[in-house]
């Protein structure tokens, strides 16, 4: 596919799977705005509503109206119970991983409407579909939130000709996946699971990156609206997210 004349965002993309997404879109021939704390051009807090805002002036101003947005920009947070937690970084969280893509969202998606073609794809994660655990709430919390923000968001945007999806781009061995080693190394008895996922993902190697890459171009190609979506043949099989009728209510059954 070709994305000439396209431009496209991408939070988190001056590291891990940002980097690859930013990557295959130029590829593609999008221009692409590279968002984040560290990034040259773009720099910007993604969970900061007046950073946000500023950000989407300033590339506007110099690239034109966005036509795809990718939420990529994520963190891990604490790896500790609930009742232990840290409230400050547990709070970060939720704001990097689910206030931020509510943010960005809410600033690009008009554009798109007013084109009437644009493409928002979040990255979300297995974690949010996984049963409840004691160590990660945080990160899953705000996983959970993202999906349903991109559901409600969907179904907004329905017949707009601009979507929005959600996508798990498989256990890649990233940055995060490397942080999360660390602080699983240094729990007790109660970050077995943990350890065993680090060491699952080293021995396989992982699901290799292009894989999410090439998703996201087929999500960013297609008319797929509201869905939970998974990269081919990844090591963790596909686990259920919600049904195509969204769940009927009985007052409109």
């Amino acid at each position: 596919m070709t994305l000439a004349g396209r431009v496209a965002v991408v939070t988190g993309g001056t590291r891990g799977i940002g980097a690859v997404f930013v990557d295959a879109l130029e590829r593609a021939g999008a221009t692409v705005a590279v968002v984040g704390r560290s990034a040259s051009r773009f720099a910007a807090d993604v969970g900061d509503a007046d950073s946000v805002a500023r950000v989407k002036e300033a590339i506007e101003s110099e690239l034109g109206t966005p036509q795809i947005l990718v939420n990529a920009a994520g963190v891990f947070g604490p790896i500790e119970p609930l009742l232990r937690s840290d409230p400050s970084a547990w709070v970060e969280t939720i704001r990097v991983d689910a206030i931020g893509p509510y943010l960005t969202c809410r600033a690009f998606a008009g554009g798109m409407v007013d084109a009437g073609w644009g493409r928002i794809v979040n990255v979300s994660s297995a974690a949010s579909l996984h049963p409840p655990g004691p160590l990660g709430s945080a990160y899953a919390t705000a996983k959970v939130a993202l999906n349903q923000l991109t559901r409600h968001l969907a179904s907004e945007l329905e017949g707009t000709g601009v979507t929005a999806n959600v996508m798990h781009p498989g256990d890649v061995k990233t940055d995060m996946w490397a942080d999360i080693r660390e602080q699983a190394l240094a729990l007790g008895p109660e970050g077995e699971g943990l350890r065993q996922w680090v060491d699952w993902v080293a021995e396989t190697g992982g699901d290799p990156p292009q894989k999410a890459a090439d998703l996201l171009l087929r999500i960013v190609e297609s008319d797929v609206n509201g869905r939970f979506l998974w990269i081919d043949e990844p090591l963790q099989p596909p686990l259920p997210s919600w049904g195509e009728d969204g769940g009927l209510r009985p007052w409109n059954a």
